[in-house]
């Protein structure tokens, strides 16, 4: 998918490389130095260019040109080393975008592989060029690509390790060449600078065959410049990493390094890092290095076993969180029921209080009514049977109150007399004979309980009886009119003990048919039981069709 808004001379210049025949295209992609050069470094735009570039196909193109012989070029090495820092550049701070996949995996190795197999050519033309100029100019396009190179290198270092696994570079760092072998051990020394973690990552044979080179240019190369090149290199990586100062501590392959190294001629330019790298490889910086090797190891096993920790209780942590918060919750919940409880509670005891108070207040206006109603001669004796029911109520829960207490108290005594009676029970046999006699004063008892308990219940109805008669005759006599406004037939009613309750019965009777009978609205007011004015004319009582005891019908 080609990007909207692209930059016009991208559109010319992939046009241009398009229609032309296939050896102009290199001198064509020149051009794009041009393009770079003249946009700011770092800029927005310069990312816009150089997605342009990737989108029309151009740094693919870059690519062709550098896998093809270089004599066939139009330009020779020149065009190829200016089309490899064209590439470099292009490849560095791009964002491929949806080809992402296929820029990082493909392209960019393709283009590292080229630049070394360019290399390992241009170390080539310059072993066998005979002419210095000649030299020159190679040894200057071999700069440009290993500058090219390393430029790429630092913008992707994911690509160090294909570097350094390739075939074509240990080929280029096993050059006795003077200044091929110093510039490829710069590019080395300046690799692992950016990242020399790679180092370790790469297989151990290529791992050795790297160090067994850096350590025969340092013995064996008569040249100063190499030996202090490979010298420093090789200080470097050991400081950089244990393993391989281990490594050249115990291995056989490096048996005697050290003798050897203190045989190099002193006062050179280079004999600072040597010394550095002998005191590195003597037993007690090895006792050292061992040392913090394993301080290293045991701080790393803390950091491991630490971050084990943390990430486990990081996992229970969830489930301690909802813990917490259940119980909170329910803590919270329980808190506000005892709350509600207690608020529930103190309703009731005001709710129970009101009641008492309203049940209070229509005792006394009850009483005060009664009072009212009783006649001036009778208050005392009203008082009087009020205080005797309230003497007996009080009498009733004391006696109650007592009779419990002394249950509770009894209770335990109660509990061994009954296991002393089952343990008798289980201990002796009663004879059948026994059993009968126990039987028949079981039942005569019993029979003896139910007559007391019948004639006790017939007196105590007889009681309530003559009880409710007197209280009769007394509310009768106090209606009673006076002998001046007495009727021929009102002494009538006291003539015999059955006259007051018929009389009395009748106008209960009379009172609840009117107060039926009556129209709503004169019912506003009033309530059940009330008393109600019976006319005389309508209390008509025929006391003659009734049987009234101690008398005899006419």
């Amino acid at each position: 998918m080609k990007p909207t808004g692209t930059d016009p001379r991208i559109l010319s210049l992939a046009a241009e490389v398009a229609k032309s025949p296939e050896q102009n295209v290199p001198v064509i992609l020149l051009k794009l130095k041009e393009i770079i050069n003249n946009t700011p470094l770092g800029s927005s735009e310069l990312k816009k260019i150089k997605q342009d570039i990737y989108c029309y196909d151009l740094i693919q193109y870059c690519l062709l040109v550098l896998t093809q012989d270089c004599s066939r070029v139009q330009g020779g090495w020149t065009t190829v080393s200016q089309l490899t820092q064209i590439l470099s550049h292009c490849c560095v701070g791009l964002e491929p975008g949806e080809d992402a996949e296929e820029f990082y995996n493909e392209l960019l190795p393709s283009a590292v592989e080229n630049f070394l197999v360019l290399g390992r050519r241009l170390q080539t033309c310059f072993i066998n060029a005979a002419k210095g100029e000649e030299k020159d100019a190679l040894l200057h396009f071999f700069d440009v690509v290993t500058d090219s190179l390393f430029w790429l290198l630092g913008g992707h270092v994911q690509l160090i390790q294909n570097v350094l696994k390739s075939e074509h570079f240990l080929r280029l760092l096993q050059t006795d060449n003077v200044q091929i072998g110093s510039t490829v051990m710069t590019l080395l020394q300046n690799i692992l600078q950016i990242n020399s973690g790679d180092l370790l990552r790469i297989e151990r044979k290529i791992l050795h065959s790297i160090l067994d080179e850096v350590v025969y240019k340092v013995l064996s190369t008569p040249s100063p410049v190499i030996r202090g090149t490979a010298t420093k290199l090789l200080l470097l990586m050991a400081e950089s990493h244990q393993e391989i100062l281990i490594l050249l501590r115990l291995s056989a392959c490096y048996k005697g390094l050290r003798s050897l190294l203190n045989k190099q001629e002193p006062g050179t330019e280079f004999s600072q890092e040597l010394r550095q790298f002998i005191v590195l490889l003597s037993p007690k910086a090895y006792q050292e290095v061992k040392d913090q090797k394993q301080h290293k190891a045991a701080c790393l096993i803390q950091a491991y076993w630490k971050g084990f920790q943390t990430r486990k209780r990081l996992k229970k942590l969830p489930s301690a969180v909802i813990t917490l918060q259940r119980s909170f919750r329910s803590k919270r919940t329980k808190m506000l029921m005892k709350l509600s409880r207690q608020k529930e509670e103190e309703e009731h005891r005001l709710q129970l209080q009101i009641q008492r108070q309203r049940a209070m207040r229509l005792s006394r206006e009850i009483r005060l009514n009664m009072l009212e109603i009783v006649h001036p001669g009778q208050v005392e004796k009203h008082n009087r049977e009020i205080e005797e029911k309230s003497a007996l109520i009080i009498q009733k829960h004391w006696k109650g109150y007592r009779e419990r207490k002394n249950f509770r108290q009894q209770r335990p005594s109660l509990t061994e007399y009954k296991a002393a009676v089952i343990l008798q029970r289980a201990g002796s046999q009663i004879s059948d004979v026994t059993s009968r006699e126990l039987h028949s004063q079981a039942q005569e008892r019993l029979q003896h309980y139910f007559m007391g308990r019948a004639l006790e219940e017939r007196s105590q109805q007889h009681r309530e009886a003559l009880m409710a008669q007197i209280n009769t005759n007394i509310e009768q006599l106090m209606k009673a009119p006076s002998l001046k406004e007495a009727e021929e037939k009102d002494p009538e009613l006291f003539l015999s003990r059955s006259r007051p309750v018929a009389a009395k019965a009748k106008q209960a009777h009379l009172t609840t048919l009117k107060h039926i009978q009556a129209p709503w609205w004169k019912k506003l007011g009033e309530e059940a039981g009330d008393d109600i004015d019976v006319p005389k004319d309508e209390l008509s009582i025929e006391l003659g069709t009734l049987f009234i005891g101690g008398t005899k019908p006419p």
